[in-house]
Formats: structure tokens, C-alpha cells, sequence
């Protein structure tokens, strides 16, 4: 019995088929795989983009209102009709901006350093020893933030007040003297990720727990302490319940009261000056722009590596 010669192309499966012509070629497995991911990234960025337009305008839109005139202000316009640098003179005669932002600075400065450095310290020791009742102790101290703060207000308005400092700034950071529990749990996680093997080393050298703590530490730490500090400074810069309650002169003022008393005088209960506010919301807004741009790669990498072991 004969048989058909097989085609040359069948015969050797490394040779394919001849494309006749009108032939529909479909397109390689990964090729077709790889469709959905460029539609799927590009829905992403796309949203991505909405996202940052809705987050951006409103600050683009107060700086371009910075330096319009009056009758211009609430005009929708990013690009200024008219022009004018007049509305940053007058702020800073109407109110000492200058002396609100030193207060500010002073402490932002004092609450973020203080809570940072007393937070670290109780972590490390909830993180670094073993004792007993660490566990129920440490559960105790968060159960502190399911405490509103209202709640607190009045008890810590009369210590003060016993103490004679209500009307100056001592009590918008001295509290930090006494650690956070967000901030102790914070960094008691990133201390739970560092291995034990130096501080081991350290101890056979001769090491006591407050150069283990100073020496390998706080330096393995740096991004949690710089994400504490940017949170703090951010915390403390925009405050404003406290400097209402304790802060009754002027030139004691921070930023976030300061505000509300030019609200109150050029608001709409006062002379309807819409363009001093806005202006100097842009003078108290940058520089936590700044801030948050210089630490920017802390505090990303204190996000990313904070909380990975507990």
C-alpha cells in the first residue's frame, strides 16, 4: 500500500506552515497577555492623574488667589486677570506674621523633637527587654488612644493652670515630654524588625543598654524617627484646639491661631478682605511643603518598612 509524501514543513515541526495569502495570523500568547496589562496601567495612571488634579487644585487655586485683588479673588481663574504682589505688604501689616511663624517654628520644633526622642525610649523598652506583665503593659498604653481627646481637655487645662502656664506655649509641646502611644507603637514595630545579633556583639564588648540604645539603635531607626518627626512637625503645625484654649495674647500666637483671628477680623464677620486670608494661608502652607519635600525619602521609606515583624 502507498502513502502520500508528508509536506517538508510538517515533516520537520521546526519549519512552519507557509502563510497563504488572506491567512489571519493571530498574535503570539504573550503578546495577547500583555494587551490587559497596558490597558489595566493605563486606567491606573489615568486615575492616578484625576487624583492628583483633585488634590492639587485647591492649593494651586489659593496661590493664584494670593495674587489677585479683591474683586477677583473667587473668579475661578489660575492664571491672575490682574496681577498684584500688594495682598503679601498688607499682610504683613495688618498682623505679625513674622512673630506668629517664629512661635510656630519654636513648637513644632520642641513637640516633635520631644515626642520622638521619649516615644523611641519606651518602645526600645518594650521592644529590647523582657519583663513581666510587658505584654498587658504595652496593650494599656495603646488603649490610651481609644480615649477622645475632649475627653481629656478640662483635667489637663487645670494641671496647667495650677502650674501657672496657661497663656504661654509650654503646653502646646511639653506633653510630648511623656511619649505618644501611636508613636511608641510605631517604633516599637520597627524595633521589633532589627536583628539582635548587633546588640549580642555590643553586649559581649562591654556595651550598657543606653550606648546600644545611642550607638546601633537609633542609627538602625533613622526612617521611623525621621517619619515620626515630619508626623509631629505636621501635627503641631496645624493645630489649633490647644493655641485656642491656652494662648490668649497675640504675640504668643502661632500660625493655625493666628489665622483664625484674621479670619475673624477680614472674614466674612469682619471687612470681607478674602485675599489677606488666602495670602496668608500660602505663607503658613509652604513651609510644610518644603518640610515634607526635603524628608520625602525618609518618610517613604519609614512607611515601607515600618510594621514589617510584630
Amino acid at each position: 500500500m502507498s502513502t502520500l509524501p508528508r509536506p517538508e514543513s510538517a515533516a520537520r515541526p521546526d519549519v512552519a506552515d507557509p502563510v497563504e495569502p488572506g491567512d489571519v495570523v493571530a498574535p503570539p500568547v504573550a503578546e495577547r497577555r500583555r494587551r490587559p496589562r497596558r490597558l489595566v496601567r493605563a486606567v491606573v495612571l489615568l486615575a492616578l492623574a484625576a487624583a492628583t488634579v483633585v488634590f492639587v487644585y485647591p492649593l494651586l487655586w489659593l496661590l493664584s488667589a494670593s495674587f489677585k485683588p479683591r474683586a477677583d479673588v473667587f473668579d475661578n481663574r489660575l492664571v491672575p486677570r490682574t496681577f498684584t504682589v500688594e495682598n503679601y505688604l498688607t499682610v504683613w501689616d495688618a498682623a505679625p506674621i513674622g512673630l506668629w511663624l517664629v512661635n510656630t517654628v519654636v513648637v513644632t520644633v520642641l513637640a516633635a523633637v520631644t515626642v520622638t526622642v521619649s516615644s523611641a525610649l519606651v518602645a526600645w523598652g518594650f521592644a529590647f527587654f523582657r519583663f513581666r506583665l510587658r505584654g498587658p503593659l504595652f496593650g494599656l498604653v495603646l488603649a490610651t488612644m481609644m480615649l477622645p481627646g475632649a475627653v481629656t481637655l478640662i483635667p489637663t487645662f487645670l494641671i496647667w493652670n495650677q502650674l501657672g502656664l496657661v497663656g504661654t506655649n509650654v503646653p502646646l509641646w511639653a506633653g510630648n515630654l511623656f511619649g505618644s502611644a501611636f508613636y511608641i507603637f510605631l517604633l516599637r514595630q520597627f524595633f521589633l524588625g532589627l536583628p539582635r545579633e548587633p546588640f549580642e556583639a555590643a553586649r559581649l564588648d562591654g556595651a550598657n543598654n543606653w550606648v546600644m540604645f545611642w550607638r546601633l539603635a537609633v542609627p538602625l531607626c533613622r526612617p521611623a524617627l525621621v517619619l515620626t518627626l515630619l508626623f509631629e512637625a505636621q501635627a503641631a503645625w496645624t493645630d489649633l484646639m490647644r493655641p485656642l484654649i491656652y494662648l490668649q495674647d497675640s504675640d504668643t500666637f502661632t500660625i493655625p491661631r493666628g489665622l483664625k483671628a484674621l479670619v475673624d477680623q477680614f472674614g466674612p464677620a469682619g471687612e470681607s478682605q478674602w485675599e489677606v486670608v488666602v495670602t496668608a494661608s500660602v505663607l503658613t502652607t509652604v513651609p510644610m511643603i518644603v518640610l515634607f519635600f526635603v524628608g520625602q525619602r525618609h518618610f517613604v521609606q519609614g512607611i515601607t518598612t515600618t510594621g514589617t515583624k510584630g
